[in-house]
């Protein structure tokens, strides 16, 4: 178990990470383009990330535990982070260090209330798989247990020891992090990350209670009964508990390996396509998904020799199904919608759609946004990832600074279980592009909008009339609207409402007070070198005062009165 010095000292690496490259980020991506020093900001910037990745691997790897959870996270996201830092962080799906045998012995032995060599036929000491909260090794059930479970090779997952500790410290440091960022109007108005964090502590406590994960096993594959694509391994409930969990052995070929998939006779690109479909099913239609698909949790295994003819050649195999995601019914709907407006490139029903499942409030003002979207599907609409690598980054960059306060403005929000929801389909990007660079999204999701659209044509004509409706009751209002608009004209009462242009005159008045502080901070500090020569104290005074200004040109965009 971790002792307490550990933990504490544990807890302050954390946050010393965490201050450093938080300070870091402020300072150039800032202070200094607010010194019109953005081109040298973005000088070193590939190096920058490149190195706070290798830094932030390099601690994940050293402490272990949830580290390694977000570290995972963060290398899955292709689709929004550089692959300065992806490509750093990609290797920490395999690269937890295991933990010795005998300390895995003592805890197994605990659990189960006896010795390894009576609770199996066999167990092989050395790890199959070592995971962030717990290690795998392969072991032999005995002839009474294998004749009850129907299998005899299967693969004992065994919590790391001491692991709940190493939780509880490590959602402390997150929690005092999030507070941190929570504190900066940017990161507040977009993200609510003390909400963020406590999901995640919730699926953080269910990974390391193994007798939910063997309910979740039997779960998942009680809903892709029938279904040829998916296998799961079965449970030895006879030897599972909260700590030590027992499954058949399915290990196969993994996912990405794509050289041993073309070795099998697999097309990689054939199982990228298939493993869209199957987290597009388990996210849209189930509502119950694998919320961790990283790589090595898939398997693609081929049929057995013999097989009858016009069985199917491979099937997904998953595995850890410890974080396991739930869509309700109202979110799975919405979400549905979004994937049809996407297939269809309709700005106006994605918007639509984005506000159903509960990420926009109902008093956002969402015109720029439909405008927006619609010029983001006119230009890269239809892309693969392969293709939006090869854009100029001058486009991508114009795109941000043209749409970056647009979607500042709105006032979003996380419906709960969206963040696994995000993290599953982060993984299932990440994982097709590696089995195919030329892997397109649009092309999975047309299909499969296309189905949504053939399930739901059974209501074709009550929308019909919902929508005869709506446009009859618009017609009867508006002679009504229109007198009431001429009245208004006739008294002088129809006032066009202009706020933007009050607020740019606010803007412009804060710009020229941030102006007077830049140039009384300068010309404080220049007094203040030059007179420190002669007189060290008042020209140590003219420096430190020089502060105030400061810190006045710097965060008085942040601190805003309401209504600016």
């Amino acid at each position: 178990m971790a002792d307490a010095g550990n933990t504490r000292a544990r807890y302050r690496r954390i946050l010393r990470f965490a201050a450093r490259y938080m300070v870091q980020a402020w300072w150039f991506e800032l202070v200094l383009p607010r010194f019109g020093l953005s081109t040298l900001a973005a000088r070193n910037r590939p190096r920058r990330l490149q190195h706070a990745a290798q830094r932030f691997r390099v601690l994940a790897v050293s402490l272990g535990g949830l580290m390694i959870k977000v570290g995972q996270f963060l290398s899955s996201r292709l689709d929004v982070l550089p692959p300065e830092i992806t490509s750093e962080l990609e290797g920490l799906q395999d690269e937890v260090p295991p933990v010795a045998f005998p300390a895995i012995r003592t805890l197994a032995e605990a659990e189960l209330g006896r010795p390894l060599e009576q609770a199996f036929a066999w167990v092989d000491e050395t790890p199959v798989a070592a995971a962030s909260l717990g290690q795998a090794h392969r072991a032999r059930l005995n002839a009474e247990d294998a004749a009850d479970a129907g299998f005899t090779d299967v693969v004992v997952k065994v919590q790391r020891p001491g692991i709940d500790a190493i939780v509880d410290v490590d959602l402390a440091a997150l929690r005092r992090v999030a507070a941190w960022l929570s504190r900066v109007r940017v990161v507040r108005e977009h993200v609510d990350l003390p909400a963020l964090v406590e999901e995640f502590a919730v699926t953080s406590r269910d990974e390391i209670d193994y007798l939910l994960e063997a309910r979740n096993a039997a779960r998942f594959a009680e809903n892709f009964a029938g279904d040829d694509r998916v296998t799961v391994p079965e449970v030895a409930w006879e030897r599972t508990t909260r700590r030590v969990l027992v499954l058949a052995d399915v290990t196969a070929i993994k996912i990405t390996d794509v050289d041993g998939l073309r070795a099998a006779g697999i097309e990689p690109a054939a199982v990228a396509t298939e493993f869209a479909n199957v987290m597009f099913d388990q996210l849209f239609v189930d509502g119950y998904f694998h919320a961790d698909p990283h790589p090595g949790n898939i398997f693609v295994t081929p049929a057995p020799p013999g097989s009858a003819p016009g069985a199917r050649a491979w099937r997904l195999t998953f595995v850890d199904f410890g974080m396991m995601g739930q869509v309700p019914d109202s979110l799975r709907t919405g979400l549905q919608q979004l994937i049809i407006a996407v297939a269809a490139r309709d700005s106006k029903k994605m918007v639509a759609s984005i506000r159903e499942v509960g990420a926009l409030l109902p008093s956002a003002d969402t015109r720029e946004l439909e405008r927006a979207m619609t010029a983001l599907f006119s230009r890269f609409g239809g892309m693969g990832f392969a293709e939006l690598q090869k854009v100029d980054p001058r486009e991508f960059q114009d795109f941000a600074t043209e749409f970056g306060d647009v979607v500042r403005s709105l006032p979003f929000q996380l419906p709960e279980n969206f963040l696994l929801i995000v993290r599953a389909i982060s993984l299932t990007s990440g994982v097709c592009s590696a089995l195919d660079p030329a892997f397109n999204v649009w092309d999975a999701v047309e299909p499969y909008a296309d189905q949504l659209l053939r399930d739901q044509s059974g209501n074709l004509v009550q929308g019909f009339a919902r929508e005869a409706v709506s446009v009859a009751g618009v017609v009867a209002r508006l002679p009504r609207r229109l007198d009431e608009m001429v009245s208004q004209i006739v008294d002088g009462k129809l006032v066009a409402d202009v706020p933007k242009l009050d607020q740019k005159l606010r803007r412009l008045e804060r710009m020229g007070r941030r102006a007077v502080s830049a140039v009384l901070f300068a010309g404080l500090l220049i007094s203040g070198a030059v007179l420190r020569s002669q007189d060290l104290v008042i020209g140590t005074v003219l420096m430190i005062v020089s502060v105030l200004p400061l810190l006045h040109t710097l965060f008085s965009g942040f601190l805003r009165r309401p209504g600016e």
